[in-house]
């Protein structure tokens, strides 16, 4: 298509590529600019890119035209809007360059004329008749016409001369009872208007025969055939002449410095590894790779419980495969279990221990003396459960008894993994199965204890220790002694706090006579009688009240969520069953322990509100009253609209939090104070539990309240989640992931209404992908950095604030400092002003009349 305008023949359009702009250094915006937009370019250089590029060049259209140019160099200019149909055209002549580099100047007044009159300006021009000019269109028009072939058939249509103009009835009848009522109109075929087909459209291609023909010589008369070789070597004086010879003296030290260096390069990397081997990913798995849901393994519900109940709590046993413990509660408000009070104390209160290889009867059921709504194992050893009740109450259990059974029925005689993990048709579970109650060992004071409902319970580690001040001791017994609860925060320790003598020990005994045999004495000494070692108040500022936690993390919970290292928790437990030290806990806690310095003793908080607060445990004198007084905290933010149900360190980053809560998610640095890293919006139902992924650093799961399990992956996205998947059609109230073995893990998630389901995660949420610890964690210092850029425009935002309203200030002072002069002369001229528009107004009005002298005269 050709563009070249016609008012200006000498203008020859272009299209320009990038790679051409970069090799004549023409670029847009850099090289040539609205304050510049052209170039001259060397006739050698479009030469020069016509040999080397040939017809692909973009000069080529203008080949000719370069090659007839009288000069050197041609004018290239850049057009911007499109005037010519390109983004580039070519003077082609040095009259058009001239014109172009240096215009002629144009007077004032033709520049003021052409500013009045339009560009584009239309002249109508009348048209004119000429006379006609056959150029063979009629011929066109006779061919193209129709004409009729067969003479046009005439009906004529008669009527009585009577009959006109006489009215017309209608009426229904009959058609076949009625002579000549109706004309039938049948198809028949008409062999004036048969079309043959005269023509037809086929194709044929000729190939040659194709025939696969082998031969092969079968040998029938076998041989046995032998070759004996041996090495040909130098003599004794052609090895002396050689080794004496200058060419090999050379050689060998020419290639010993190569030879060394081959040498070092083969002790540093391995020269035969299999790249290709290790860029594979391992097969066996368990599942398709392009799985992305989660599919539902089995599922637990307690068909014998006589109530509706709810669970409130999911943890996977540390040690044993398979076996997985829940606590249930009624589902009852507040009101009503005031109401239903008496009838709930005749129903026991439990947590259930289910395993794959039964999914109909549970394995163990601990009793408690009220719903029990968060529980942990022992870290140091499993038998040891503790658990937080509805009424304020903790509540230790002892199962040492009872593991064996646990192991044998949840292995049926077999310690092998995949005997765990068997389809559901295919067990056969024992129908005149006994549940095994267990009663709890002991029970803290209602006094001493949570006024509320207890909402999380963590065991402190087993490396430290604290004392009432909240200062951190080195733990010399070597496991885990304390824990920590969440509803007004409180410390515990399950030895005495002084060592019991004999006689105190007795006499206990004789206390507690109506105990039964089958409840072990691990924990007799804190029976009704434990009492928190520290409390951290949480108070909202100068006021009286205080803020009610339901979740807490600790510094060290990352190290106790690992418990997947199955090695290390069975080795701890094989220790506990050769002499567990939680039998002899009756020689108190020690008077002289080790202080750590370099301790971080800060902790985060969820509460009721929505709040999450960073806070030390640590206690501190008053200097007033000398009373010890819990620290404010360092930082609280109002992130959450509703009650935070999550709050949990990354098993991957120590310092990396994530909290779940009202409608939205959030995640944390812990030495960032100024805010969440990231904060989701609204989502369409509110969150009710979350936990991190137990492989992949960038996942995380979200349960909601309408039944859907939102699957975050920071990877693919971080501002909403990358699927959602619905597991149940009532509130998810706990998440807790599994890991079974490296190919394969699962998920726990239960509901509102007593049903556990267990699904199994699919490949691409369990496999992490290359490198993605360090693209998680460049992500983390990308939005810290975005925090601290935020900090910084706050504080110019502000001061440039102050700066205006200290200007306004000035400017307002300014206006009332004016003198008294100032005032009466602007007081005049608005009066002077106002009689020049008073004459103004009388005289349109007519009310008064100028004379030639230049006065004012009223009419009348």
């Amino acid at each position: 298509m050709n563009h070249r305008p016609k008012s200006h023949p000498e203008i020859y359009p272009l299209v320009l590529t990038t790679k051409t702009q970069e090799i004549f250094n023409c670029r847009i915006d850099e090289d040539i600019t609205d304050e510049q937009p052209y170039k001259l370019i060397n006739k050698e250089d479009i030469f020069e890119d016509l040999r080397n590029r040939a017809a692909v060049s973009d000069f080529h259209p203008v080949k000719k035209i370069v090659q007839e140019y009288p000069g050197n160099e041609l004018l290239l200019v850049y057009d911007k809007d499109f005037k010519y149909g390109l983004n580039f055209y070519l003077i082609g002549t040095e009259e058009g360059k001239e014109n172009y580099l240096n215009p002629p100047e144009v007077s004032e007044e033709q520049e003021e004329y052409k500013e009045y009159i339009p560009e584009d300006v239309y002249i109508y021009k009348p048209p004119v008749s000429k006379p006609w000019v056959s150029l063979g269109s009629e011929k066109e028009i006779e061919e193209a016409s129709v004409t009729e072939s067969t003479k046009q058939i005439t009906y004529m249509i008669s009527r009585k001369r009577s009959e006109f103009g006489a009215p017309i009835k209608f009426s229904d009848q009959n058609a076949s009872s009625v002579k000549d009522a109706y004309i039938e109109c049948t198809a028949y075929p008409d062999k004036n208007f048969t079309l043959k087909q005269l023509e037809k459209d086929v194709g044929m291609q000729v190939i040659p025969q194709i025939k696969d023909i082998s031969t092969q010589t079968k040998w029938t008369y076998p041989k046995n055939a032998t070759t004996q070789y041996y090495p040909r070597e130098f003599s004794e004086e052609e090895k002396e002449t050689l080794k004496q010879s200058k060419p090999l003296v050379d050689f060998l030290n020419n290639a010993s410095i190569s030879v060394e260096i081959a040498l070092q390069q083969n002790e540093i990397t391995n020269t035969f590894i299999d790249d290709w081997k290790h860029l594979a990913e391992e097969e066996g798995t368990f599942g398709d790779k392009t799985d992305t849901h989660l599919k539902e393994y089995q599922s637990f519900t307690d068909l014998h419980s006589p109530t509706e109940k709810m669970i409130t709590c999911v943890s996977w046993h540390p040690t044993i495969y398979g076996l997985i413990a829940v606590s249930v509660a009624v589902r009852l408000s507040f009101e009503d279990r005031v109401h239903f009070s008496g009838k709930l104390l005749l129903q026991p209160s439990l947590i259930l221990f289910w395993s794959f290889s039964d999914p109909i009867h549970p394995q163990l059921m601990l009793e408690s003396p009220d719903d029990i709504f968060c529980f942990k194992f022992c870290p140091s050893d499993p038998n040891i459960i503790a658990g937080g009740c509805i009424n304020g109450q903790i509540v230790m259990w002892d199962i040492t008894t009872h593991a064996d059974r646990i192991e044998n029925v949840k292995a049926g005689g077999s310690r092998s993994k995949k005997a765990t993990l068997k389809p559901m048709f295919l067990l056969e579970p024992e129908s005149n199965k006994e549940a095994m109650y267990i009663r709890h060992c002991a029970v803290s004071s209602i006094e001493n204890g949570h006024k509320k409902v207890i909402t999380d319970i963590h065991w402190l580690s087993d490396t430290f220790e604290i004392n009432r001040m909240g200062s951190v001791f080195e733990n010399r017994s070597g496991i885990c002694c304390q824990l920590v609860t969440c509803s007004h925060n409180m410390f515990w320790d399950i030895r005495p706090q002084k060592p019991l003598t004999p006689q105190t020990t007795e006499k206990k005994k004789e206390e507690n006579i109506e105990i039964p045999f089958d409840v072990p004495s691990t924990f007799l000494h804190l029976d009704l009688s434990w009492k928190p070692l520290t409390k951290v108040r949480l108070s909202k500022g100068e006021t009286s009240l205080d803020h009610c936690p339901t979740k807490i993390s600790l510094k060290e919970d990352h190290l106790l969520c690992k418990t997947q290292d199955k090695v290390l928790a069975q080795s701890k437990t094989a220790k506990a069953e050769e002499m567990n030290p939680y039998h002899n806990l009756e020689s108190g806690m020690p008077n002289l322990l080790k202080p750590i310095d370099d301790f971080c003793t800060k902790f985060f908080v969820g509460t009721e509100e929505g709040e999450v607060i960073y806070t030390d445990w640590k206690m501190e004198k008053d200097p007033e009253t000398g009373r010890l007084m819990p620290k404010k905290p360092v930082s609280l933010h109002t992130i959450h609209d509703g009650i935070v149900h999550t709050i949990q360190r990354s098993p991957f980053y120590d310092d990396i939090i994530l909290t779940v809560g009202g409608w939205n998610v959030a995640i944390w640095k812990e030495s960032v104070m100024t805010g969440p890293l990231l904060q989701s919006c609204c989502a369409p139902k509110r969150y009710t539990s979350g936990h991190w992924s137990l492989t992949r650093p960038g996942v995380f799961y979200i349960g909601r309240e309408d039944g859907y399990i939102d699957i975050w992956d920071l990877l693919e996205k971080t501002h909403e989640p990358a699927q959602s998947q619905n597991i149940c059609i009532t509130m998810i109230t706990c998440i807790k992931p599994w890991i079974f073995s490296s190919k394969q893990q699962f998920i726990a998630i239960a509901d509102y209404y007593g049903t556990l389901h267990i699904l199994e995660i699919p490949w691409t949420l369990s496999r992490p992908s290359t490198n993605e610890m360090t693209s998680i964690n460049h992500y983390f210092e990308r939005e810290v950095k975005h925090l601290e850029y935020v900090e910084q425009r706050k504080k110019i935002r502000e001061q440039e604030k102050k700066e205006m309203e200290q200007e306004m200030a000035k400017k307002k002072v300014k206006i009332y400092q004016k003198s008294k002069e100032q005032m009466e002369a602007e007081l005049k001229m608005d009066y002077e002003s106002y009689l020049e528009l008073e004459k103004t107004v009388l005289i349109n009005l007519g009310l008064i009349k100028v004379t030639e002298k230049g006065s004012y005269s009223d009419v009348m």
